[in-house]
Parts: C-alpha cells; structure tokens; sequence
C-alpha cells in the first residue's frame, strides 16, 4: 500500500519502484542453495518482485507487472526458527518500503479488481511458454491473489509416499483452508463471502505440490500434483499452496504444524489429485460455519494433533490452532468487522450513507 491508504498494484506502480525496496535490503549467500535464482536472476535475494513477466517474439524479457513482494526463507530445522526468520525479513521489509513511501499488507486478493488483463495479447513465443503446464496456463490468476507457499519435508520418504501425502493434503484442502481466510473484498467491497482468493484460484490452480528428483514419476494432473525439483534442495519438498495470506506469523507456524501432523497421519483415507473446485469454492463462502467444512476441519485437526504425540512445540500449536477452530475464527472476520465499523482495510473504506433533513 501507498502511505496515502491507497492499495498499490499493476495498474498504477512499477517494478523499478519495488525493485528498489528489494536492491536496499541485505542479499546473503549463505541462503543458497536453499533457495532457487530463477532463469531472469529477479530472485537474488530472499526478498523479491513477484509478478507477470512479459517477452518479445524472441523470447527477451521486455517488462515484468509486478504483483507484490515476496518473502522466502531458507531451509530451517524448525518451524520456530522459520515463523522467527520470517519475522525478522517482515521487520527488515517494512522498513525499506516505508522509506520509499509504500507500507506493507496481509490480505488474500486484491481488493480493488478482480483480474489481471493481459496486454497485449501473448505473441507466439509467449503463448508456446505460457501454455506449456497447467500452472503457466492461469500463470494470470496469481496476480490478483495473495498467499503463502508452506513447504516441509520429512527425510526418508519415498515417491510413493510423497505422492500419497500431496493426495491428501489435497483431498483435506478446502477443510484447512478456512483458518486462513483473509480475503473478505473484492473490486472495492466486500463480495459476500470469506475467501475471494480460494473461490477464483484453486481447481484451476494446484492446492498442493511435490517436488521429485524423478522426471519419471510425474503425475499427470491438471492442475498439476508433482513438479521436478528445479535443484536439489527442493527434492522431497511438499508445498501446501492453498492457503490465504496471513496478517500474523505465528498463524503460518500453527498451520505448519497442522500439515506436519497430516503429513505423518495414518488415519485419514481421502485422496484426490485435484482439488475439489466445488467444495472449495463451498467453503470460501461460508468458511467454519457451514457445517460440512467444520466438520471435515475437526476431523483433519484432531487427526494431525494425534499424529503429533511427543512433540511439545507442535502440540502447543495445535491447541492454539483448535482454539481458532472452535471459535470459528479467521482473518477475514475481523476485516469485515473493521470495514463494518467504517475503518479502512487494504485501503478500502466502507461508503458512508449520509441523510438530509
């Protein structure tokens, strides 16, 4: 956001002006080879410009749209030392982006459109790269929708078993999803539901993705459950994909923990390839009070706090977590709250209704 209320996008900001928050923060070499570099080099740092890159017929980057800046961290040992990391880069972030005029926000979608137009339209080169997975098809929809890309991995597990575990962690989506809802407006208001993000993005984007060293032992899927590991720190990773951006840490921390118990669970038993489009745009409407998605939210939380017995740092985030489930709690409650008693919200103010007598 612009320190005038104003919510910053594509449409009115530039990537040099974000850029320059991203070249006055500290690059560390010691965060690769966690972390990849990508093909352009924007992602020389933990921090970089997120956004919609654009290309001429010969395939040279000619600009990039930018969404956001995006926070990364390096592998951690614990959840701990990762929310503490990402706290620490938060810290570092909003003081670079306040002394160039921008302050930075948690919210789920954009709150003043709802798409990303492309133009011009792709040339040849771009409509050959852009249509070449499922995930560089809706490449488009990430623009306007805001979440985290919560990766764990466990040593020892095979392909099967990661696969197996990317299944379930997308069957039990839209049940998990709810605790991280924080996208209550859409295009200057408020749209009727919880989850604006949840309701256009995942179906057509993946909830859940598996990295594997193996090209072979890709799963076909639309959108796609596995990718190759792009290096070799990202073999193994599992990258739950579905949940809303979160205005605490301590609330990514809970969720996980919550995927680590899943993660480890023996006692659930679905399994999907694909998120359910339906049922997750069921549960970006009601969230925790439709009875359906609360129910599948408790049997997902108890499964995940029983698999994690013995381990007291995560138990403990799983009795903060179920306290929020069972008062049906989540972001974007308090931010239609907030817009209901007239405060602003990702700059977006409620109108007032002024009677004349």
């Amino acid at each position: 956001m612009r320190l005038d209320g104003s919510f910053a996008d594509f449409t009115d900001t530039g990537f040099d002006e974000l850029q320059a928050i991203v070249d006055a923060l500290p690059e560390d070499p010691g965060d690769y080879p966690d972390l990849r570099v990508g093909d352009l080099g924007i992602k020389r740092k933990r921090w970089y410009v997120e956004g919609f890159e654009r290309f001429d017929e010969a395939g040279e980057l000619l600009r990039c749209d930018p969404k956001g800046i995006e926070i990364r961290t390096r592998i951690h040992v614990s959840i701990d030392d990762a929310v503490a990391a990402l706290r620490a880069d938060q810290a570092l972030l909003d003081a670079e982006a306040l002394a160039r005029g921008f302050r930075t926000t948690a919210i789920g979608f954009n709150p003043v459109r709802s798409s990303y137009p492309i133009v011009p339209p792709l040339n040849g080169w771009e409509h050959v790269h852009r249509t070449g997975s499922p995930e560089e098809r809706t490449a488009h929809l990430h623009m306007v929708t805001y979440g985290p890309d919560l990766n764990l991995s466990c040593p020892g597990m095979d392909v099967d078993e990661l696969i197996d575990v990317a299944a379930k962690l997308t069957f039990y989506s839209p049940y998990l999803v709810p605790l991280s809802f924080s996208s209550p407006l859409r295009d200057g208001g408020l749209w009727g539901g919880l989850s604006a993000r949840t309701a256009l993005r995942t179906g057509a984007r993946p909830a859940v993705m598996v990295f594997l060293a193996d090209p072979a032992r890709m799963v076909p899927a639309d959108p796609s459950l596995t990718q190759p590991a792009r290096l070799p720190a990202e073999a193994g990773r599992i990258e739950f994909k579905a949940f809303d951006a979160c205005p605490d840490p301590q609330l990514y921390g809970e969720l996980l923990s919550l995927l680590t118990g899943l993660v480890l669970d023996t006692r659930l038993t679905g399994r999907r390839t694909t998120p359910d489009t339906a049922l997750h745009q069921r549960s970006a409407r009601e969230g925790l009070a439709d009875p359906l998605i609360r129910a599948g939210a408790v049997a997902a939380v108890e499964a995940a706090t029983a698999a994690l017995a013995g381990r007291p740092a995560d138990l403990a985030r799983m009795a903060a977590l179920r306290a929020r489930l069972d008062r049906g709690e989540c972001p974007a409650l308090d931010m239609i709250a907030r817009y209901d008693a007239g405060k602003p919200v990702a700059g977006i103010c409620r109108a007032r209704t002024v009677v004349a007598g």
